[in-house]
């Protein structure tokens, strides 16, 4: 039997998907953040006890067909501002760029450059003194304890000016020596004509990459010893997948919730949801979105934390709340994260030194959880160290007993993300809710009340369902080049040098010419703007673009291996729910009550129940409020309505 495996590395949790022709199977482990191919080999490793009911990686690697990574790693490490410190190379005409760039979002600038930043004149690069101004540069940013460098020019010919210093920092500093200092060019990475963007792209991929590149090609390296047949695909930001050595860092920005966002769609699509917003709570953050008429929000120039870059991202804003954010007391007021205990140690409740106090903490004491059964039985919590951490970090510094410091935790959780989902999606009468991940459908009813919202859907898979949303997702190269003439002699010899690029590199990922689609589109930066122009074989450099003040041309290839979704999910009350068991819960205003618990895997299609309930199975826990109503649809999902 062939398999396809799915694996979403969260900040806390990583997720696994296992879709083969009997259907689909998930599982979980604990991110090890210390090395990422440890939890990535444990996820395969318990994938294949649930598909074989033992441990057999080696059979598993040898079925599967497809395996597909993403990950939230860079999403929270720049929502923590965790990475190397790095050094900006400007040109002496640019001197305002560094207020220009500082003001997209000051935080993050000083948090990732500070005042480490140099200048090099550029009309000198051709002079006996370049070699002395570039040394001296470098070693000046080396010395304020820059790690890495991004080099970024602007003016016409930035790319020229850049491969000058190139040149001289390889002959001075050349990377066999273990004193090279790794360098990133801006032009290598993008030709965007918009300086802006094209600094803070290099800047962002300079800080994601160190953390990536030494985890994505260990697991590669481990995966080859097992002789798998194929190679790492990388789930992108922009929907697609490529293997690890074609793919840049700034791309698994958002990833895996990007990946969610593909599961939103085709949910959507099947319910005739026409607007929905999507909380995605994990560890770390929640990742908000919103799909209208089945449509995900997406921009050509996306945006890092509010920062715009030069490559097309997925309109997802990552919130610093999540099931393991900090909570802490400052001026009598609860604030959540940014800071998170992650995986290790993780909550105070899990056992492994973690001290402070998290809503996983807060929910285990309200009675929400049940210490037995959290993580599908594996895991076991201290309700002992969940008080002792809530205690010492909300309850004293508030001046209040256990009770009200729970009940205003959960209370200024959800109020964070709903406020969230007001500042980052547009709310209708009409609009939807779907909460996913593993700490999504805890709190969503809540949630969805403080933000005016009257439905949320929860997937059957929402525990694992970014990794689930990747698993129809086309395996793709993107291209994009500036032309140096605006004409068709150009156009044509630049699509030649394009396409032979894209064939050697879609045959390195396993498609022969011919089983892929060729895409290809000029962008223009013309006096009105920035205009799109979609291009068929055979067609001449557009007249009207011949002012332009730069044309770029946009080549994709694209292995399409999504399928449609066209059928409709029906959702119908039929019979009343059972309970599973009954457990005490802290209930706000009338306090400590036995709510019933409905266990997922054992309700049918149709199945319905009035809240305060508890819904649970193996690795999400819902809190179905009073007012607020489930039924089980006939795919088994679980759609919540606010009554009355």
């Amino acid at each position: 039997m062939a398999f396809q495996i799915n694996i979403d590395n969260g900040g806390t949790l990583t997720d696994v998907c296992i879709m083969s022709d009997d259907g689909v199977q998930k599982t979980k482990v604990l991110t090890t953040p210390y090395d990422l191919s440890k939890c990535f080999f444990e996820g395969l490793t318990k994938a294949s006890e649930v598909v074989y009911g033992a441990t057999d990686v080696k059979r598993l690697l040898e079925e599967v067909d497809l395996i597909r990574y993403s990950t939230t790693q860079g999403t929270n490490a720049i929502c923590e501002r965790k990475g190397p410190k790095l050094g900006l190379v400007l040109d002496t005409e640019s001197k305002d760029l560094v207020a220009s760039l500082r003001d997209h979002d000051p935080e993050v600038y000083d948090a990732l450059i500070g005042d480490r930043v140099a200048f090099v004149d550029t009309a000198t690069l051709h002079s006996d003194a370049a070699e002395v101004d570039v040394v001296k540069v470098i070693n000046q940013l080396t010395a304020m304890g820059a790690n890495r460098l991004v080099v970024c020019f602007s003016g016409a010919d930035f790319g020229d000016a850049e491969e000058r210093v190139k040149k001289i920092a390889l002959r001075k500093y050349p990377r066999h020596l273990l004193g090279a200092v790794p360098v990133l060019y801006a032009s290598d990475l993008t030709v965007d004509a918009n300086p802006d963007r094209r600094a803070w792209s290099a800047v962002i991929n300079s800080f994601l990459h160190p953390s990536m590149e030494a985890f994505l090609y260990n697991a590669e390296n481990r995966l080859r010893a097992f002789r798998t047949k194929n190679p790492l695909l990388i789930f992108r930001n922009d929907g697609d997948a490529s293997r690890v050595a074609k793919t840049v860092a700034i791309k698994t920005y958002s990833s895996g919730p990007r990946g969610g966002m593909e599961g939103v769609k085709t949910f959507a699509s099947v319910y005739g949801f026409r607007d929905t917003v999507s909380i995605d709570v994990g560890g770390t953050t929640t990742d908000i979105g919103q799909c209208t008429e089945g449509r995900v929000a997406e921009m050509r120039r996306g945006h890092v934390e509010g920062i715009s870059v030069s490559f097309p991202l997925c309109e997802i804003m990552s919130a610093g709340a999540g099931g393991s954010s900090i909570f802490r007391v400052k001026e009598g007021q609860i604030v959540i994260g940014p800071e998170s205990v992650g995986a290790l140690p993780g909550p105070a409740c899990f056992g492994r030194g973690g001290k402070e106090a998290t809503i996983t903490d807060a929910s285990l004491l309200l009675g929400l959880l049940d210490p037995m059964s959290y993580f599908g039985g594996d895991m076991g919590l201290d309700l002992a160290r969940a008080e002792a951490a809530v205690m010492a970090n909300v309850a004293d510094p508030l001046g209040v007993n256990l009770e009200t410091a729970l009940l205003a935790m959960s209370d200024a959780f959800e109020a964070k993300i709903a406020e969230e989902l007001h500042r980052c999606t547009t709310i209708s009468s009409d609009t939807v809710m779907m909460a996913f991940g593993g700490a999504g459908p805890l709190n969503a009813c809540g949630v969805a009340e403080k933000a005016g919202i009257s439905r949320v859907a929860v997937p059957a898979m929402a525990a694992v369902f970014s990794a689930y949303g990747i698993g129809s997702c086309d395996v793709s190269q993107r291209y994009v080049v500036g032309l140096e003439t605006c004409d068709t002699a150009c156009l044509n010899a630049t699509l030649d040098t394009l396409n032979v690029k894209a064939a050697r590199d879609m045959f390195a990922e396993g498609f022969e010419p011919g089983s892929y689609t060729i895409l290809a589109q000029l962008v223009a930066q013309t006096d009105t703007g920035e205009v799109v122009r979609p291009l068929t074989e055979g067609d001449d450099f557009p007249s009207d673009l011949a002012g332009a003040a730069s044309v770029e041309l946009e080549l994709s290839a694209i292995k399409s291996l999504r399928q449609g979704d066209t059928g409709h999910i029906a959702v119908s009350r039929k019979a009343a729910a059972k309970a599973a068991e009954h457990r005490k819960v802290l209930v706000p205003e009338k306090g400590r009550i036995d709510l019933p618990v409905y266990a997922l895997g054992s309700l049918k299609k149709g199945d319905f129940a009035a809240g305060p309930a508890i819904l649970e199975e193996d690795y999400f826990t819902a809190r179905v409020p009073a007012g607020w109503g489930f039924v089980v649809s006939e795919a088994g999902d679980v759609i919540l309505d606010r009554e009355g």
